[in-house]
C-alpha cells in the first residue's frame, strides 16, 4: 500500500476515536474558525487555483471542466457562508431514537454515531474539499480526500486552511487529511484499504464509479452522475415550462443537476419546443433532437439530429436532448430505459400525472413544476453535501449530517439475564 495512505489512514484512525467524543459547542468553534481562515486566506487559495486553470487549459480541459475547477472571491465567500450556515445545523450525533421499554424491564433504543473514516474521491470541483470537511467534522467523522490532479494546487491550499482551523480551535489536523499524491494507483488502494476507511464515496462520472463498484472491498456509497429529464405533460403551463426549462439547463450547466434530456407531449410539442429554443437561444444552448423533435425545429440554427448515445450522456455542458412523446407512459418509459437515478421532473397542472410521476420514477429527487438544479443539500437546508447518492441505500439524494451517521443498539438494564 503507498506509504502516504498507510500513514494518513492510521493517523485517522486515532483522530477519529478524538473526534468520536467532541461535543457540537467544540466542533461548532472548528467550524468557525474555518470560515474565518477560508476568507483569511483568501489571496493564497485563489493563486493556487489560478495555477490549477493555467494548467487545465494548457492541457486542454473543456470550458464546463474549467468552470467548475475556479473559484473566485465571490465563491470562496460563498463556500465560507455555507460552513457557517453547518454550525446553525442541529449535531446528529448522539441522538438516541425508537426508544422502547421491554416487558422485562429493559430499555432499548438506537443512538446515532458517526461512520469513523470516511474516503472520498472526486473531480475538478474544489469546493467539494471544504463540503467533505465541514460536513465530516460536524457529524465527528474523519476525512481522507483525494482530488483530481487538475485540482491539486486548489486542494492542497483548501486542506491546508482546514487544517490551520482545526489546529486553531484545538483540535488535530488529522480530522481532516488529504491525498497529495496525484498517481492513479491510489483510487485502487483506497477503495481497498480495510482497516483504515470505513466508507467510501466516489465523486465524479461514470467510469470512476463504476470502477469503485468494480474493485472495493470497503463498503462504497455512489452518488454524483446525473442525466437528468424533465417531462413537459400536456396540462403543462408555458409560462412555467420555459423559466424552468432555462435554470435546470443553464443556470450552471456544468453540474450533475442540470438538465440533460427534455422530453415534450406531442399535443403540445409545437408550442413549447418553439418558445424553449427561443428562450435558450440567448446562452447558445446546441439541441439535439430525434426526428419528431427536429421537425418542429428545423429551422433553429442550433437544431440538429441527436446522435447514438445522446440520450444515455451527462452532457456537462450547453447541450441538450430533445424528445417528442405520445404520453406519460411512453416519457416514464424513456426515463426507466435511460436515467441515472438521480433529478427527474415533471411540469403539470394535472394532479393525477404529477402523482404517478413521483410514484414511477425512482430517482433520489423528484421534482413537479419546479428545476432540477435543487437537488442539492444547501437548498434542501442540509447546509451541504458530500454526495448525492443515487442507491437504493440508507442515503439518497444529498448526503448530509445525519446521512453520515450509523447507529448502535443501547441497551440500558438493571440486573437482567435472559431465561
Amino acid at each position: 500500500m503507498n506509504n502516504e495512505l498507510t500513514i494518513k489512514g492510521q493517523a485517522a484512525k486515532k483522530a477519529a476515536r478524538v473526534l468520536a467524543t467532541l461535543d457540537t459547542t467544540t466542533k461548532n468553534k472548528a467550524l468557525a474558525t474555518i470560515a474565518d481562515a477560508i476568507i483569511e486566506r483568501q489571496a493564497v487559495i485563489l493563486t493556487a487555483n489560478q495555477q490549477d486553470i493555467e494548467a487545465g487549459r494548457a492541457n486542454g480541459l473543456s470550458e464546463a471542466i474549467l468552470d467548475r475547477l475556479l473559484l473566485t472571491e465571490a465563491r470562496l465567500q460563498a463556500i465560507a457562508k455555507d460552513v457557517r450556515e453547518v454550525i446553525g445545523l442541529p449535531d446528529p450525533v448522539g441522538e438516541e431514537f425508537e426508544s422502547r421499554r421491554m416487558p422485562n424491564g429493559l430499555r432499548i433504543s438506537k443512538r446515532r454515531i458517526p461512520i469513523g473514516v470516511i474516503g472520498v474521491i472526486y473531480e475538478s470541483r474544489p469546493n467539494v474539499t471544504i463540503d467533505i470537511a465541514v460536513l465530516c467534522l460536524k457529524s465527528s467523522n474523519v476525512a481522507i480526500m483525494r482530488g483530481g490532479k487538475e485540482a491539486i494546487h486548489s486542494n492542497k491550499a483548501l486542506a491546508e486552511t482546514v487544517q490551520a482551523g482545526l489546529q486553531t480551535a484545538g483540535l488535530p489536523a488529522e480530522c481532516v487529511q488529504l491525498i497529495e499524491s496525484t498517481d492513479r494507483a491510489l483510487i485502487k488502494e483506497m477503495v481497498r484499504a480495510n482497516g483504515l476507511i470505513d466508507m467510501i464515496i466516489p465523486r465524479g462520472g461514470a467510469a470512476l464509479h463504476h470502477f469503485a463498484i468494480e474493485n472495493a472491498t470497503v463498503p462504497v456509497i455512489t452518488g454524483g452522475m446525473g442525466i437528468c429529464h424533465l417531462y413537459v405533460d400536456q396540462t403543462a403551463d408555458p409560462a412555467k415550462v420555459w423559466p424552468i426549462v432555462v435554470n435546470s439547463k443553464v443556470q450552471r450547466p456544468s453540474v450533475c443537476n442540470a438538465l440533460d434530456t427534455l422530453l415534450v407531449h406531442q399535443a403540445v410539442a409545437s408550442q413549447i419546443l418553439l418558445g424553449v429554443a427561443e428562450a435558450l437561444a440567448q446562452y447558445k444552448v446546441e439541441l439535439r433532437c430525434e426526428p419528431r423533435a427536429l421537425a418542429i425545429l428545423a429551422h433553429h440554427p442550433l437544431a440538429k439530429a441527436t446522435e447514438s448515445q445522446d440520450f444515455d450522456t451527462e452532457f456537462m455542458a450547453l447541450i441538450l436532448a430533445i424528445k417528442v412523446v405520445d404520453s406519460l407512459d411512453e416519457a416514464l418509459d424513456h426515463i426507466y430505459t435511460h436515467g441515472s437515478s438521480h433529478t427527474d421532473a415533471i411540469i403539470t397542472e394535472d394532479y393525477s400525472a404529477a402523482q404517478r410521476f413521483v410514484s414511477e420514477v425512482n430517482s433520489a429527487a423528484v421534482m413537479v413544476n419546479a428545476s432540477t438544479r435543487f437537488n442539492d443539500g444547501g437548498q434542501f437546508g442540509l447546509g451541504a453535501e458530500v454526495a448525492i447518492s443515487t442507491q437504493p441505500l440508507h442515503a439518497r439524494g444529498p448526503m448530509g449530517l445525519k446521512e453520515l451517521t450509523t447507529y448502535k443498539w443501547v441497551v440500558l438494564g438493571n440486573g437482567q439475564v435472559r431465561g
